[in-house]
């Protein structure tokens, strides 16, 4: 299977194509609908599957994405969506609140609780449509904090957990300097809303490819102006240090994946849950010279890690179906 990142240009992800008409491409039957969470928030959904008949070419399994800081649900990253549908997946995600489509401030998150609560009424609702297929959970970045809080909260729900740079420790060449780190309780109290100034917008060191970097900026819903607020900074400060002391009691099959020259999240953070993970079956990969955003990999290598990924998925899922 070609992935359709090779389409992508730094214009559109979806090349010279309208974003239907790539769908139809790839055979990919898309839906889209807005959910109403448990603050009246609307929250963007979307899914992706294959469009052949499902009598004769069984679902494999169903598999969760949640994106990042000022990432979203659509766009460049949807390409690793329909790879995963192409190759017989269910696959669902929904635009974190303050992204995409969803209600809610840019780049603010005073509280993570509401967005993992989100995660869990969206993808408990897929799993309830699809009962008869393995669930996979898959999380890049701050997504893949909240994939682990999930799976902390649902121990029993998800039957395998992949993480791509997975926000478990800030690196210290990301935080904000000294003494605004040390300031930031004080910041956040009074001034919630305050944006800090980091060196230069995350996108910058995410990824390494120049053109990525400008396809991701040409999103029609790029809402981030690349500055965190004080309560957001905060925030994924506090959620670093709970997956740190909590990781030790995570049970879920495992794959962890992380770039070797990520300076957005420590690539230590990764190593840490990887050898606290409370589970037999767990996998490590840092791939030396990568940055934070492995999509954002010149394509060879970006395909490399996804097909690690869709193995991992494909191996466990058909076992699992076995027995179902």
């Amino acid at each position: 299977m070609v992935h359709p990142i090779y389409e992508a240009n730094e214009n559109s992800p979806y090349g010279n194509l309208t974003r239907q008409e790539f769908f139809n491409k790839h055979q990919i039957l898309h839906h889209e609908s807005f959910m109403m969470n448990k603050r009246n928030m609307k929250i963007f959904t979307q899914s992706w599957q294959p469009a052949a008949d499902l009598t004769t070419h069984r679902l494999k399994g169903l598999v969760g994405m949640i994106h990042g800081y000022t990432s979203e649900s659509s766009w460049f990253f949807e390409l690793n969506a329909v790879a995963i549908a192409k190759a017989g997946f269910f696959v669902c995600s929904l635009d974190l609140q303050g992204h995409g489509f969803s209600e809610g401030p840019p780049d603010h998150i005073p509280d993570i609780h509401p967005l993992v609560s989100d995660c869990m009424q969206y993808f408990d609702s897929a799993r309830g449509d699809h009962p008869n297929l393995p669930p996979f959970l898959y999380g890049e970045s701050l997504g893949g904090a909240l994939a682990i809080l999930v799976c902390l909260k649902q121990k029993s729900a998800w039957k395998g957990l992949i993480l791509s740079g997975a926000m478990c420790k800030i690196s210290k060449k990301f935080k904000p300097v000294w003494p605004i780190e040390k300031l930031l309780p004080a910041a956040a109290f009074v001034a919630p809303s305050w944006r800090i100034v980091i060196t230069r917008p995350p996108s910058s060191k995410s990824y390494k490819e120049k053109w990525k970097r400008k396809l991701v900026h040409r999103s029609p819903n790029h809402r981030t102006s690349g500055k965190p607020t004080a309560a957001s900074a905060l925030q994924l400060m506090k959620v670093c240090e709970f997956v740190k002391k909590n990781c030790h009691e995570l049970e879920v099959p495992m794959l962890v994946l992380h770039g070797g020259n990520d300076i957005i999240c420590d690539p230590e953070g990764a190593k840490f849950l990887y050898e606290s993970a409370n589970t037999e079956d767990k996998s490590l990969k840092i791939y030396k010279g990568m940055w934070h955003q492995l999509t954002g990999e010149p394509n060879e290598s970006a395909v490399q890690v996804f097909n690690t990924i869709i193995s991992w998925i494909e191996i466990r899922a058909d076992k699992l179906l076995k027995t179902m």
